[in-house]
């Protein structure tokens, strides 16, 4: 079931950033709400914030490796909210990879204007949300990290 959840939000991811890349790339942004919210065609050649930039190998590898980690964990008989939430980091971090390879970038395309100055996607949204919920988690049940599984 998890990893049918997965698939289903990198195939979201991906079909946003084929639209990003066969129409917003060729006007470069559309105001969604004018000076607020934007979809700008954006190529994020960095990690967050296009911090180390053209470094593409050493990002394919960490994520290859924590996917590595996600799956394995995935595998143990461990708590169901644990589950969820690590599936959703793990479709981020697949939605980015795959444009890593396949692009040598990452394609970013929500643009809030005056709140946040950088543009991301929603994979970067599921990586974040799961990195709250996983923190959430942890704050609000420790029992998770003392159980063996």
């Amino acid at each position: 079931m998890y990893y049918i959840f997965i698939i289903i939000l990198v195939f979201i991811d991906q079909i946003i950033k084929y639209f990003s890349l066969t129409s917003l790339k060729t006007i470069g942004s559309y105001p969604i709400i004018e000076d607020f919210f934007h979809l700008t065609y954006v190529e994020n050649r960095g990690a967050a914030f296009g911090i180390l930039e053209n470094r593409q190998w050493l990002f394919i590898f960490i994520t290859s490796i924590v996917l590595i980690g996600i799956f394995l964990y995935l595998r143990k008989n461990i708590d169901k909210r644990l589950k969820l939430i690590l599936s959703v980091i793990a479709a981020g971090a697949i939605g980015n990879l795959i444009d890593r390879i396949y692009h040598g970038f990452v394609v970013d395309m929500f643009d809030f204007r005056g709140i946040w100055q950088f543009v991301f996607n929603f994979a970067d949204i599921c990586v974040v949300l799961g990195g709250i919920a996983l923190i959430v988690l942890l704050i609000l049940d420790n029992t998770l990290l003392d159980e063996e599984y």
